[in-house]
């Protein structure tokens, strides 16, 4: 056996053939801890004194390292049968954490600073800003106060609190610059040229002011239901200058031609020789008379032609 086991033994079970040995009290290597304090069975292992508590646990996201001489020093205060056989042995205390969702503090941060002249749909830039570590399973509790905010520079400061289950409050000075945006229309993937818009494929934005071009479509209204002049790739604006009405008929498709005039209502087929939007104009071929006139898209294959308008051409037959 490991010489090391039998030191760790008390002497009085050595002598005791037949009866059961005690548990070897041993070091643990590493521990992760999620309380406040530390305890011995965080230190030690198979010590009936496991519940002891030895002391504060390191703050969330930091770890101790007990080295050997420490180990010795708790085990003989808190009598834990152990000795150290060399200087190698020690103990990584670690207590998990998160880092604070830097959006929860900006949003406590705005909700301080509006009513000192901040801008609704401001962006807040905050200058060299270390979330702090919470315990891992933690609900923060966040307020602010001491807020300052310049209008003619858009500085701004305040000091954040930082509340825990687990933790000591935080108190931290948070300073920044704020920054103009504006709405902007984008697309949630990437549509190709001709493709109609459709409510699932937009969501409306605040980007910087800087980045939204002249022409940016700004509302959804302006967005959906229109077609694409040209294709767009995924989080990208929409500009007004590549959408447009869809076409409601095709280039080269077989209409139907509603003629009208006083007391007069015919129909006859035609194809369309370019494509339009509902009330748009486009010229149509007559397939009886091979007449080409000018006629107005009034629905999904249907376009009327108003009588006296005459033919624009003949076409030439084949």
């Amino acid at each position: 056996m490991d010489r090391r086991f039998f030191l760790l033994l008390p002497a009085g079970l050595l002598a005791l053939p037949g009866k059961a040995r005690a548990q070897a009290v041993v070091v643990r290597s590493h521990s992760l801890v999620e309380d406040q304090v530390i305890r011995v069975s965080d230190i030690f292992e198979g010590t009936p004194r496991g519940d002891v508590v030895v002391g504060a646990a390191p703050n969330p996201g930091q770890r101790f390292v007990i080295e050997a001489s420490q180990l010795a020093g708790i085990a003989r205060r808190f009598n834990v049968d152990w000795r150290p056989t060399s200087g190698a042995e020690r103990s990584v205390i670690e207590r998990p954490g998160r880092a604070l969702p830097r959006d929860a503090a900006v949003e406590v941060l705005r909700a301080e600073l509006l009513g000192l002249g901040l801008p609704v749909d401001a962006e807040l830039e905050l200058a060299a800003f270390t979330p702090p570590i919470l315990p891992l399973n933690a609900i923060p509790r966040l307020s602010a106060e001491g807020g300052s905010y310049e209008t003619a520079s858009n500085r701004f400061a305040a000091t954040l609190i930082v509340m825990a289950d687990g933790m000591p409050s935080i108190r931290m000075r948070v300073a920044g610059r704020a920054i103009a945006t504006a709405p902007a229309v984008v697309s949630t993937r990437r549509l190709a040229v001709g493709e109609v818009v459709k409510p699932e494929d937009v969501r409306l934005v605040q980007l910087r002011a800087e980045r939204v071009r002249p022409g940016t479509a700004q509302r959804l209204e302006d967005v959906v239901g229109m077609q694409l002049r040209r294709p767009i790739g995924t989080d990208l604006p929409f500009m007004g200058a590549d959408l447009m009405v869809p076409h409601i008929i095709a280039k080269n498709e077989i209409v139907m031609m509603v003629v009208e005039g006083p007391g007069l209502s015919l129909t006859t087929q035609g194809r369309a020789l370019e494509p339009a939007s509902r009330g748009g104009r486009l010229s149509v071929m007559n397939l009886s008379s091979r007449n080409v006139v000018e006629a107005e898209a009034i629905g999904p294959g249907r376009v009327q032609v108003r009588l006296g308008a005459g033919p624009i051409r003949t076409a030439e037959r084949s």
